[in-house]
């Protein structure tokens, strides 16, 4: 069986397609007679400087890959860099000619998917940090954090602190960085605390 077809069987069985099933049904994008708006969640997409170091990180936090690429743009995980096609960089204002390695990954089948994408050529620039306006952190909820804390930081997981209790206990928290800085919190949260 070919690599498009096993690809295409994937992605017919998966949750993202049947979870969207409700888009692809009108390829038109023009008969949806309801004209309210209906998102759901995606993707995350995180932009790193080297898509091996970052794959080895993701793992360490219970990532698999989902997809050893991102057909949709037209990148793969594989060592060699495609062309991102021109809709796509058009669409996500990179420059013609844009290239780069790339890949799904995911934590227990759920959803958002992670996106791990490498560009070649871009001037690096820093990530954001939680004094920073926009998108600074994705979360990470942990049944035992303490024991995740100390399993990450024998495999070499960097942290900002260890554990810290948060407002009357009602969480505990700690931000770990990945390869290129970006910042991903884990969070044990005591519900049972919550006063809203």
């Amino acid at each position: 069986m070919n690599l498009r077809r096993k690809l295409l069987q994937l992605l017919a069985a998966s949750p993202l397609l049947a979870q969207s099933t409700v888009f692809a049904k009108n390829s038109d994008r023009t008969s949806q007679t309801d004209q309210s708006i209906k998102l759901r969640w995606g993707h995350i997409n995180i932009n790193v400087s080297n898509l091996d170091s970052s794959i080895s990180f993701y793992k360490k936090l219970g990532f698999s890959v989902y997809i050893p690429s991102i057909p949709y743009i037209g990148l793969t995980s594989k060592p060699h860099s495609n062309s991102v096609d021109k809709g796509s960089s058009t669409a996500l204002g990179l420059p013609p000619e844009t290239s780069g390695r790339a890949c799904i990954m995911q934590l227990d089948n759920g959803y958002p998917k992670l996106d791990l994408t490498q560009f070649n050529d871009m001037p690096p620039s820093k990530p954001l940090n939680n004094a920073n306006l926009g998108l600074v952190r994705m979360c990470l909820a942990s049944a035992n954090l303490e024991a995740d804390y100390k399993k990450l930081t024998n495999l070499g997981v960097e942290f900002i602190s260890p554990p810290m209790t948060t407002k009357d206990g009602m969480a505990d928290i700690a931000v770990c960085i990945d390869p290129d800085g970006a910042l991903i919190e884990l969070i044990q949260v005591y519900f049972d605390k919550w006063r809203v």
